[in-house]
C-alpha cells in the first residue's frame, strides 16, 4: 500500500503501533516496526491544522488554485540547519535569497497525449518563525493549474550546505481540503546527492491500484533503498541491504579477539544490516570494525544517539574503573570475601582514583552511581540498591523464590512442562556419552514425600523442569579451556504444589568425557544437612547462571525478522531502533572482548551458543505468545478459557499478563488488516506484500529458508498472525525480558552470570574436598562472578534496563495517518483502551493476595508487562524496543 515516506526521528523508544510501509527494497530482508510520533509533531499538526480525512485534493478545473506549504524542518544541532563555519555564512546567504528547499508537486495522472508524467509544479520554500522551540516553519506558493490532476507526491531538494530534517509538509487551498505529507526523514545537501527527495501523501494504495503518475516513482525508489550489495555505506546512505555477522571478532588487532562469522551452513544466523567495510588482513571472512557501525541515516534518531551515548560511556566508566577497581580492591579478578563484601558495592562507598575524562558519567547515570565525589572531591563508587534487595535481603536464599522467579522474573520462557518419561539426552551417545538421566522415578518420589508417583505427577501435569543440558553440553570443553570458568549441562526439576508455587526438587549437572576422563553427572537436591545444603546452593548457582546465559543469548538476543519493507505496502515498516541496538551490540556488547564475553559462563563461544539454540530451537511459528506456552506444555487450547488457552499453571504472572497484551495486539492488527484488506484475495494478489514476506523467509533467515513450518501469506487471517507475532517479539517479549535485568540480575548472586569453578564433588582432590568441609562459603563466593565481573555487570545491567524519559509505548499515540481515517482511528482508540485497562487489572493482580507469585511479604510485584512506564529503572513497561 502506498503511504508517505517515514522514518523515525527523535523518539523512536516510545513507538507505537504504525503499520505503515516504508520505502525499503523489494528483495530486502523485512520486518516491523512501530512508530513513534514526538509531541512537537502534535503542536505542529494542531498548529496547521491539516487536512482531515481526505488525502489527495481534487483540483478544479476552471480556475488555478493558490496552495500554500507549510513545512517543518527540525534544527539540526548547533541551531537552524546550522554547523560551525563556512557553512553557517552559506546557509544563512541562501536564506536571503530563498533559494533553499525547492519543493516540486507531482500529479497522479500521466499526460494523457505523451503518456509521460507531467511537468511538475515548483516553488521555494522560505524559512518564517520558529517553532516549539526545535522546529522551524517553511513556507511556499503554487499555483496549480486546473488539468494537473489530484496531487500524489512531493519532491524536496535541499538547498543549504548541511542536512535537513523535514517532518512534514501541509498543502493547503486545495478544494477538497488540505494535504498532509508525512516525510520524516532527513535529506542531503544537493551538493552531495543530487537526486531529489520524494515523499507520497497519506492516501494509501495497494500495488495494483497505484495511480499511473506514480508507480515510476515507487520503483525507482525501492531501487534506491535496495541497494546493489557493493561498497561501504556512509553516514548519510539510506541504503539497506544484508549480511552475515562478521564483525564481532578483531583479528586485525589481536588474534584471541578473532571469531567466527555468524550465518551459513556452520554457524546459522538471521542475518543483519550490511555495512562493507573492508575484509581483515588477517581473515578475509571477517569484516574490520574501523569507523561507525553502519545504520540508514533514518535510523539515527536521537533515541540510537541517546543509547549510543550510554553505550559509549559505559564502556569509559567501566574503562576507567578497571585500573580503579584494581588500585582500590585487592586482587580484583578473584572473588568477594564475604557476603558482607558484596552488600558493601551498594552500602558503602568505593574510593577510586579520579576519574577526570570520564567526569560526564556523573551526571549521566546518577541513580546506578548514587554518591560521586567526597569533599576532598575524590571521586566514589556506590551502586544503588536492586529493588529485590531492597524488600528482601534474603530472597536470593530462598528455594521458594527461585521457583518463583522461574515464572515472574527475568527469564519466564525457559520452564517448560515434563511431558517425557525417562528423561534421555538427543545429543550424539559416542561424542557426549550415556544420554540417560540420573533424575529417575524413585529419586523424584522420595523428593514429594511419596505423595504421588510420577508418571501420575506427568499424567496430571505437576512436573516442570529448566532444561540446558543439550543446549550448552556440546560447549563445555571448550569453555573449560578459558581461564577463570567452566560449564556443565544441567537439568533442573520442579514440583507443582497445590498452592500453585513452583518446588525446585532436583538438579543434575553433566560433563561431558573431556581430558581422557568418562562423563560425569551428579543430581543434587534440597537438603537439611550442611554438606548437602551446601552442594545444594552451589548447584543452584550453575544452574542461574546458565539461565543468566540463556536469557542473554536466547531469551534476550531474540533473532527477529527485521529489516524490510516497502513504503507503499499497507502494513509495517521497519524496526527503526532494532537496527540501531543491533548495531550497538555489536559494536559494545556481544563483540570480541565485550561484557557478555567477559562476564558471562560461555564466554567467547557466547555467541556460537546464540547460533546453536537459533539452529534447533527458533521457529517463527512458534513465536506466538500462545503458541509458545503450547510449545512449552504451558498451556493447551481450550475453547471455553479465556483467550481460547487453561494455563497448566494458573498463577503464572507473564502468560496472565502477557496473554491480555497479546489479544489486545491482534485486535489491533485485526481490525487494520481487515480495513485494507476486505477483499481476502488481494493479500495474495499485493506483490509487495509476498516480496516482503518472501525475503524474510528466504534472504533475512537465509540458513531456514527451506524449513516447512513457516506459515503461508495468501489470506489477512494470515497476514494478523505473522504481524502479531513479529509485533509481540519486538514488544512485549522483549520488554518481558529486558527491563527487569537490574532489578532481578543487579544484586548478582541472585543471579550470578559466571560460575567460574567446578563442583567440588566433580574429580575432587582430597584438598579441594576437605577445603570445602571447612569453608564452603568461600567455595561458594570463589564460584561467583569476580569482583570486576561484578562491577561490570551490574553497570550493564543497570543501562540496559534504563527507560528513557524520551520513550513512547506501545499504543500510547495515535500517528497523524491514522488519525485522518475514522476507522483506524476508532481502532486505535480501541486499543489504547485496552491497555489501560490492562495497567488497572495488572494493579489488581499485583494486590490479591491469592496469587502468590506476585504477592507476599518482601516480593516484587510483577509489572515487566505494564504498558507504560516512568523514566529510569522501573522494572515495567512496553516500549518497541529491542534486540540487541
Amino acid at each position: 500500500m502506498l503511504k508517505p515516506q517515514f522514518y523515525q526521528q527523535s523518539n523512536p523508544t516510545r513507538t507505537l503501533l504504525r503499520l505503515t510501509k516504508q520505502l525499503i527494497p523489494g528483495n530486502h530482508h523485512a520486518s516491523f516496526h512501530f512508530k513513534s510520533r514526538s509531541k512537537a509533531q502534535k503542536h505542529f499538526k494542531d498548529s496547521f491544522k491539516p487536512r482531515s480525512s481526505k488525502a489527495i485534493a481534487s483540483l478544479s478545473q476552471d480556475t488555478k488554485f493558490k496552495v500554500k506549504a507549510i513545512l517543518k524542518v527540525k534544527r539540526n544541532v548547533g541551531g537552524l540547519l546550522t554547523s560551525l563555519g563556512i557553512d553557517q555564512g552559506l546557509n544563512d546567504i541562501q536564506d536571503l535569497l530563498g533559494k533553499t528547499i525547492l519543493l516540486q508537486l507531482i500529479s497522479v495522472e500521466l499526460d494523457p497525449k505523451s503518456d509521460l508524467q507531467k511537468p511538475t509544479i515548483e516553488g521555494y520554500a522560505r524559512r518564517r518563525v520558529s517553532q516549539a522551540n526545535e522546529y522551524v516553519k517553511y513556507e511556499a506558493d503554487f499555483e496549480v493549474p486546473p488539468d494537473f490532476g489530484e496531487v500524489g507526491a512531493v519532491f524536496v531538494e535541499n538547498g543549504y550546505q548541511t542536512e535537513l530534517f523535514l517532518q512534514e509538509i501541509v498543502l493547503n487551498g486545495l478544494p477538497q481540503g488540505n494535504i498532509n505529507v508525512t516525510c520524516g526523514s532527513w535529506i542531503h545537501s544537493k551538493d552531495k546527492d543530487k537526486r531529489k527527495r520524494v515523499f507520497f501523501t497519506n492516501k494509501a494504495y495497494i500495488p495494483s491500484q497505484t495511480p499511473s503518475g506514480l508507480r515510476r516513482l515507487r520503483e525507482e525508489e525501492l531501487i534506491i533503498l535496495r541497494g546493489n550489495g557493493l561498497g561501504e555505506r556512509q553516514a548519510g546512505d539510506r541504503i539497506y541491504d544484508y549480511d552475515v555477522y562478521n564483525d564481532i571478532g578483531d583479528p586485525d588487532k589481536s588474534s584471541e579477539l578473532a571469531r567466527p562469522v555468524l550465518g551459513g551452513k556452520k554457524l546459522p544466523y538471521p542475518r543483519r544490516c550490511r555495512t562493507g567495510r573492508p575484509r581483515s588482513e588477517i581473515d578475509p571472512s571477517s569484516e574490520t570494525r574501523k569507523g561507525d557501525f553502519y545504520l540508514p541515516r533514518d535510523e539515527i534518531s536521537e533515541e540510537v544517539k541517546q543509547i549510543k551515548f550510554y553505550a559509549n560511556t559505559l564502556a569509559s566508566v567501566i574503562q576507567a574503573l578497571v585500573p580503579s577497581i584494581r588500585n582500590a580492591i585487592t586482587n580484583a579478578h578473584h572473588g568477594f570475601e564475604y557476603f558482607t563484601s558484596i552488600e558493601s558495592l551498594f552500602d558503602e562507598e568505593l574510593e577510586l582514583s579520579p576519574l577526570s575524562k570520564e567526569g560526564l558519567w556523573k551526571t549521566l547515570l546518577p541513580q546506578l552511581f548514587k554518591a560521586i565525589s567526597m569533599d576532598n572531591g575524590e571521586d566514589v563508587l556506590r551502586f544503588e540498591m536492586p529493588e529485590t534487595m531492597k524488600r528482601d535481603k534474603f530472597c536470593w536464599f530462598k528455594d521458594g523464590e527461585f521457583g518463583r522467579q522461574t515464572l515472574a522474573g527475568l527469564n519466564p520462557y525457559s520452564i517448560k512442562l515434563v511431558m517425557e518419561w525417562p528423561i534421555k539426552s538427543k545429543l550424539d551417545p559416542e561424542i557426549y556419552g550415556p544420554p540417560e538421566s540420573l533424575l529417575t522415578a524413585e529419586l523424584i518420589e522420595a523428593q514429594i514425600g511419596g505423595l504421588i508417583k510420577v508418571h501420575d505427577a506427568i499424567k496430571q501435569r505437576k512436573l516442570f523442569i529448566l532444561d540446558y543440558h543439550d543446549v550448552l553440553l556440546p560447549f563445555v570443553s571448550k569453555v573449560r579451556e578459558i581461564e577463570g570458568t567452566t560449564l556443565y549441562g544441567s537439568r533442573t526439576l520442579f514440583f507443582l504444589t497445590p498452592d500453585g508455587a513452583l518446588r525446585p526438587l532436583a538438579i543434575e549437572l553433566t560433563r561431558p568425557p573431556i581430558d581422557g576422563k568418562t562423563q560425569w553427572k551428579q543430581v543434587f537436591t534440597p537438603s537439611e544437612h550442611s554438606t548437602g545444603l551446601w552442594l545444594w546452593m552451589l548447584a543452584k548457582a550453575h544452574v542461574l547462571a546458565h539461565d543468566s546465559g540463556y536469557h542473554q543469548l536466547v531469551s534476550h538476543c531474540q533473532p527477529a525478522a527485521q529489516r524490510y519493507a516497502s513504503d507503499f505496502s499497507t502494513l509495517t515498516s521497519s524496526f527503526p531502533k532494532h537496527n540501531g541496538e543491533n548495531a550497538l551490540a555489536r559494536e559494545s556488547l556481544i563483540n570480541a572482548g565485550g561484557t557478555i564475553e567477559s562476564s558471562f559462563s560461555p564466554g567467547k563461544y557466547a555467541m556460537e551458543i546464540c547460533s546453536f539454540a537459533y539452529d534447533k530451537l527458533w521457529r517463527f511459528d512458534l513465536e506466538a505468545l500462545p503458541n509458545d506456552l503450547i510449545r512449552r506444555g504451558m498451556a493447551f487450547e481450550d475453547p471455553t478459557a479465556p483467550h481460547g488457552l487453561k494455563l497448566t499453571i494458573e498463577d503464572y504472572p507473564f502468560a496472565n499478563d502477557g496473554l491480555i497484551l497479546w489479544d489486545a495486539i491482534k485486535q489491533w492488527v485485526s481490525d487494520y488488516v481487515h480495513h485494507y484488506y476486505p477483499d481476502p484475495g488481494v493479500v495474495g494478489c499485493d506483490e509487495e506484500l509476498q516480496a516482503w514476506w518472501t525475503e524474510i523467509r528466504t534472504v533475512g533467515h537465509a540458513d531456514k529458508k527451506e524449513e516447512p513450518w513457516w506459515p503461508e501469506l495468501k489470506t489477512p487471517h494470515n497476514l494478523i498472525d505473522i504481524l502479531a507475532t513479529i509485533i509481540w517479539v519486538a514488544s512485549a517479549h522483549h520488554a518481558a525480558v529486558n527491563f527487569g535485568q537490574y532489578t532481578y540480575a543487579g544484586y548478582f548472586p541472585n543471579r550470578p552470570t559466571i560460575a567460574r569453578i567446578k563442583m567440588p564433588t566433580e574429580d575432587p582432590s582430597d584438598e579441594d574436598w576437605n577445603r570445602f568441609l571447612e569453608k564452603p562459603e568461600a567455595v561458594l563466593l570463589e564460584t561467583y562472578p569476580s569482583k570486576l565481573q561484578a562491577t561490570t555487570v551490574i553497570a550493564a545491567l543497570y543501562v540496559l534496563s534504563y527507560h528513557s524519559p524520551s520513550e513512547e509505548y506501545i499504543g500510547e499515540h495515535i500517528e497523524a495517518a491514522w488519525a485522518d481515517d475514522p476507522t483506524i482511528r476508532t481502532a486505535f482508540e480501541k486499543f489504547n483502551r485496552r491497555l489501560k485497562e490492562l495497567e488497572e487489572i495488572i494493579n489488581e493482580r499485583n494486590a490479591n493476595p491469592e496469587l502468590k507469585n506476585r504477592n507476599g511479604a518482601g516480593i516484587v510485584p510483577y509489572e515487566l508487562l505494564k504498558p507504560f512506564s516512568k523514566p529510569g529503572v522501573t522494572g515495567k513497561g512496553v516500549p518497541y524496543s529491542i534486540s540487541n
